[in-house]
């Protein structure tokens, strides 16, 4: 069983925030596993298992705020006897730019509450996590952090969600190592101010055979005057 552990706070203030990308993360996880909505609250966390493409996994978001969120993963490792090995932390991370993903086997807090709490519970600093980019603090960092997306950020977002549950997948798979030697090059597409969605969605930009979903249809821009 691998237990992957999406960080974030509770209550609807907070559901969109940088903050709370572990979370989002773990939601995006639930819904191509077909498991949104069949879970069950215990041991301070909303929590989710079953067999998803060959993988026994468990889904944990913490419901303490932030930084007691070792409570949670303490009581949830010892109900499931399941060693450090075996458990992934998904987390934001301001020190990455915005849409970069990087796996770590180990090491300090880094300065994240969570994953302070969780150290300070666990006494032991060896567990894998990923830390998802949500952009560096213009301003004061708590602010930041409780911020939510900019559009730009939001009109990828859900490109990145996708991705950081690719790696996810991949470390239950592969484990910590080969997934970082694919996934921490990975890099989001840049922001572009005339694309308000992914690809693929209304208004998003065009795809690679030229096709732009609108309100309206699915169109393929003229090309420039002169041209063919």
């Amino acid at each position: 069983m691998k237990i992957v552990v999406g960080l974030g706070n509770p209550g609807a203030q907070y559901e969109k925030t940088r903050h709370n990308i572990g979370w989002m993360v773990i939601d995006r996880m639930a819904d191509r596993a077909v498991w949104s909505g069949k879970g069950r609250t215990r041991d301070a966390a909303a929590i989710v298992q079953g067999r998803y493409r060959g993988l026994d996994l468990t889904l944990v978001k913490p419901l303490t705020f932030m930084n007691e969120s070792g409570l949670a993963v303490r009581k949830v490792l010892a109900r499931e006897h399941a060693p450090l090995s075996e458990m992934l932390i998904v987390t934001d991370d301001f020190a990455l730019p915005f849409g970069k993903l990087r796996f770590r086997e180990g090491g300090s807090a880094g300065g994240h509450n969570g994953l302070r709490s969780i150290i300070g519970e666990l006494g032991n600093e060896q567990f894998s996590r990923l830390r998802v980019g949500i952009g560096e603090p213009g301003r004061d960092a708590i602010d930041h952090v409780l911020s939510q997306f900019g559009k730009g950020e939001k009109a990828r977002l859900s490109e990145l969600l996708d991705a950081a549950a690719d790696a996810v997948e991949a470390w239950a798979r592969d484990g910590t190592s080969k997934a970082a030697n694919h996934f921490n090059s990975y890099e989001l597409r840049p922001a572009d101010e005339d694309r308000s969605a992914a690809p693929g969605e209304v208004e998003g930009p065009p795809g690679l055979d030229g096709i732009r979903r609108t309100k309206t249809g699915w169109r393929k821009p003229r090309p420039p005057e002169g041209t063919e």
